[in-house]
């Protein structure tokens, strides 16, 4: 069972970059890819991606994936406390 859901629209930058690599060793993080998240100017602005429905961006694909990891941490935390 996962408890961070990241979810990830196929038509932003981000992803083209191999997340469930990335996250493979978190168990608790579980990736979604989509077609849609309905958050078209979001998307074509910049890399962005849902963390348990709440929007974490960056100005790039390094950025958020930094800022994609605090906000799993955060989640983690507090799940855990």
């Amino acid at each position: 069972m996962s408890l961070v859901l990241l979810e990830v629209c196929s038509s932003n930058l981000l992803s083209t970059l191999p997340l469930e690599d990335l996250f493979e060793n978190e168990m608790e993080v579980a990736v979604m890819r989509y077609e849609c998240l309905n958050l078209c100017g979001l998307c074509k602005m910049r890399p962005y991606a849902l963390v348990n429905g709440d929007r974490v961006f960056g100005k790039t694909l390094d950025d958020c994936v930094d800022n994609i990891k605090v906000k799993i941490e955060q989640e983690l935390e507090e799940f855990f406390r």
